[in-house]
């Protein structure tokens, strides 16, 4: 494979990491001007995108077998097209029902890029854990802008723009993609570029069951908090957001452009220190600020929720280094399937739980306790990931890093 090879099929990797949260993100800002569109409450309207968030899940497992046994530059090219395609859909629908079927392909078409993506990623970077904290980044600028360009466009042109014009510039990227494959300047890498040693068999066993556990938990803090913070905004930010679509999703931006940074600081941390540590710390430090943020308003909410995505996404270069650490290189694609499969589908389950903890309680203070318990799970089962070291950090000979 070629160094320009190499580095095209990072960027479209982060590209595409942005595309997948943007597309998935729309809805939950988007909603907040629904309710004058559709004679239907918070919670029955935030319940059109559970399915899919089902299938951005449930679809992860078959994307990342099929990117094993057939292409994942060529699975990476649906995932552009066909996304768009569905947030185009989505934009010209009528009904409630309508919307959620074309939020439901939406979720199935984003699944493709979590497990191709990422296996997509490692064959090609050098530097793992800094490569995947600079797509972490991508990722959290995605789930940043969705709720500041879905607010924009809603207040400006209407909540149809907010899905058709996304879904246009998805389609392009896609066909733009394609060109660059069919001229050969993208092409599949037959074997990772920076091989580290693989685990014995008994740790690669125990460190994925562990993980198992610890991603589900992970994953229901991770999908609750991005669903209900434009709401938890809402209420919580008046003299902030002066009661605005716009300015409830620019605190939300705000908040996840932080994280995005904590991905960056996770990937370092996660080349330079033992992945069990920098995991299971995150999560240490995540209890308290969970359980703080149970009533805060105004300024200390907005701080609250700084820190908590802060350290809930910061973990992820070390958690998805652990994935790719104890996967066997040939099945990477189905292993970090199978992780999405659980992080972004059974933790789905955190859609309804936002709508289930607002309808009866009228707020958010019970949201986060159980977040909260979510933490404190993945930092008593983290505990028996097996010990062990960051994968040595290796340079390409005669060349800059394709992730730099």
């Amino acid at each position: 494979m070629s160094a320009t090879s190499s580095r095209l099929s990072l960027m479209f990797a982060n590209v595409a990491h942005s595309y997948s949260h943007i597309f998935m993100l729309l809805y939950p800002t988007v909603v907040l001007a629904l309710d004058q569109v559709f004679i239907l409450s918070y919670g029955e309207l935030i319940g059109l995108a559970f399915p899919g968030f089902v299938l951005f899940g449930a679809g992860a497992l078959p994307a990342g077998w099929l990117g094993d046994r057939w292409s994942q530059s060529g699975m990476i090219a649906v995932f552009f097209i066909g996304t768009g395609v569905a947030a185009i859909a989505t934009g010209f629908a009528v009904t409630p029902w309508q919307i959620g079927l074309g939020l439901a392909a939406i979720g199935l078409f984003a699944s493709i890029y979590h497990p191709v993506g990422m296996a997509w990623l490692v064959r090609n970077a050098v530097n793992r854990g800094k490569a995947l904290g600079v797509n972490g980044m991508f990722g959290g600028i995605g789930v940043a802008s969705a709720a500041l360009i879905a607010g924009v466009l809603t207040e400006m042109a209407g909540w149809r723009v907010a899905f058709i014009l996304p879904g246009v510039i998805s389609v392009v990227t896609g066909v733009a993609f394609v060109a660059l494959i069919r001229k050969g300047q993208v092409s599949e890498a037959s074997a990772d570029r920076a091989p580290v040693p693989e685990p014995a068999r008994g740790d690669r066993i125990r460190g994925i069951a562990v993980l198992a556990v610890t991603i589900l938990c992970a994953g229901m803090i991770f999908q609750s908090l991005s669903v209900a913070l434009p709401k938890v905004f809402d209420l919580r930010l008046g003299s902030i957001t002066q009661g605005t679509v716009i300015g409830a999703g620019g605190m939300v931006t705000m908040v996840y452009l932080f994280g995005s940074l904590a991905q960056v600081i996770g990937g370092h941390l996660a080349d330079r220190y033992p992945l069990k540590t920098v995991y299971i710390t995150s999560y240490v430090a995540l209890v308290p600020v969970m359980f703080l943020a149970t009533l805060a308003s105004e300024l200390p909410m907005l701080l609250a929720a700084v820190a908590v995505v802060m350290l809930n996404v910061g973990s992820l270069p070390a958690e998805n280094s652990l994935m790719a650490l104890y996967a066997p290189a040939r099945w990477r694609g189905t292993a970090f399937g199978a992780k999405f499969a659980i992080s972004l589908g059974i933790s789905a389950l955190g859609v309804p739980l936002v709508a289930l903890v607002y309808e009866l309680s009228g707020g958010f203070a019970w949201l986060f306790i159980i977040l909260g318990l979510f933490a404190v799970a993945v930092v008593a089962v983290a505990a028996f990931l097996p010990a062990g070291r960051a994968a040595p950090v290796t340079q390409p000979s005669g060349g800059r890093s394709p992730a730099e």
